[in-house]
């Protein structure tokens, strides 16, 4: 007993170290002066799924620096049916240059590993949902989760909707955190029974016949903000990485909302500089509240 508990107890201080020390690489990326370019360039969006987040919008809009406001439209089923929720659209009039997506939300539990996230007959009803809940909008922003890597029901469902939409519309679509390392994905999955972070081949394919990706700004997991900034930094990173050969793309990344979003934006002027996109490539953030205002126009607006 007594050596079993030795090799336990060296096994869990070896995982210790290892992780303290990714830890350190992770916070050191969180360091350096942004460039003064890497700020605003008035493609950035925001999520609004309330009619009470009316007035902090407009507040929000009224920077001139967000064109793209994903509303709330519905939510998707697992059988693919989609269930409208209040039309949101009222909430930008007066501003004709922004953008309003239908935004369409469809969360489950545990993997879908084994079993696609949307089978056949969902996929065939969702695609035309899609379309005719994008009808008197900019386009739809689909979000999915959680979906395993792999999973080709979703690269195949994002070519089916972008199939029956207008040709003109936006196709703007969800991905998960991007792994920092290949394989970095698998210890989270092992232990929540859930997809968390994409490859950034995955990433790609998901992304193959989208306009727009968003990159989640919550639940980063990162318990100081050092440590945020260097996850946030990584994944600016990654995802330009990963859709760096496309001809054209805009990839948005999440703020939280609170506190946090001081650290994220700050983050990501640190990994706009560093990553130095192609200009086919456009960049931008996306708030999870509007009420971050003061954030957003101290942090990113330059």
């Amino acid at each position: 007993m007594r050596w079993f508990l030795t090799r336990l107890l060296a096994g869990v201080a070896a995982i210790a170290v290892v992780l303290a020390g990714v830890g350190v690489l992770l916070a050191a990326q969180y360091s350096g002066t942004p460039a003064a370019w890497a700020v605003s360039q008035g493609n950035d969006a925001v999520w609004v799924d309330s009619a009470e987040d009316a007035g902090d919008l407009r507040a929000l809009l009224d920077t001139g620096s967000v064109d793209t406001v994903y509303l709330l439209a519905g939510r998707i089923g697992e059988d693919g049916g989609v269930t409208a929720a209040e039309d949101l659209r009222p909430l930008l009039e007066g501003y004709p240059d922004v953008r309003a997506l239908a935004w369409l939300r469809h969360a489950a539990e545990g993997s879908s590993l084994l079993n696609d996230r949307f089978d056949r007959r969902a996929r065939e009803a969702l695609a035309p949902a899609a379309a005719e809940a994008a009808r008197g909008y900019a386009g739809v922003h689909l979000e999915v989760r959680p979906v395993t890597v792999n999973d080709p029901s979703l690269p195949t469902l994002v070519e089916m909707v972008r199939g029956e939409l207008e040709e003109d519309a936006v196709l703007s679509v969800q991905a998960h955190h991007v792994e920092l390392a290949p394989g970095g994905r698998i210890p989270s999955f092992v232990v929540n029974g859930e997809e968390k972070y994409w490859s950034k081949g995955y990433l790609a394919r998901v992304a193959e016949h989208a306009d727009e990706v968003v990159l989640p700004g919550t639940d980063p997991g990162m318990p100081a903000a050092a440590l945020q900034g260097g996850f946030t930094v990584r994944q600016v990173a990654e995802s330009v990485a990963a859709l760096r050969t496309r001809d054209e793309a805009v990839i948005r990344f999440g703020v939280p909302a609170g506190e946090q979003a001081e650290t994220a934006l700050a983050a990501v002027r640190i990994g706009v500089t560093d990553a130095r996109a192609p200009e086919h490539v456009r960049l931008g953030v996306s708030l999870s509240d509007p009420a971050d205002l003061r954030a957003y126009t101290e942090g990113w607006l330059g």
